[in-house]
């Protein structure tokens, strides 16, 4: 073993690691996040009035961007007394492939809410948005009958 040093467990340790190669070696060992967590998050910082409606554009399809502006208008989970609204638990049911239905119960203090959403994959492989609802009765569409 003379001449070898110990083998490294660090990718940071080692001084033949090139900082590009570790990252790399790094994010394929952490999990990516669902679509189902990333969707919820983006609701909420629509929802609570962190984001603008229109950082949602693109991740929307049908008529989800018009549901989630007529929310938003209201600001129905912007933060009260103080306490910042936060995703507390996310659910979801697989409806078909590449279509999923989701609820993420959304707490602020000792105050609980329920937002559900729909996903579907695109031709192009990304998520979008497609149904938002919170908590409450739904407000009727022109073209439900």
């Amino acid at each position: 073993m003379a001449g070898r040093a110990a083998p490294h467990t660090s990718p940071h340790a080692d001084p033949h690691t090139v900082p590009a190669q570790a990252s790399q070696a790094a994010r394929s060992r952490v999990p990516q996040p669902r679509p189902t967590d990333l969707f919820a998050d983006r609701l909420l910082a629509v929802l609570s009035g962190q984001r603008p409606v229109h950082w949602m554009l693109r991740h929307t399809a049908g008529r989800a961007y018009d549901e989630l502006a007529r929310l938003a208008e209201h600001g129905p989970l912007r933060a009260t007394r103080g306490t910042r609204p936060v995703v507390r638990d996310i659910g979801y049911y697989v409806a078909r492939e590449g279509a999923v239905e989701a609820f993420a119960r959304i707490g602020a203090g000792d105050q609980v809410r329920a937002m559900a959403f729909r996903l579907e994959r695109g031709a192009d492989l990304r998520w979008r948005c497609t149904a938002v609802e919170l908590g409450g009765p739904r407000a009727p569409h022109p073209d439900d009958d």
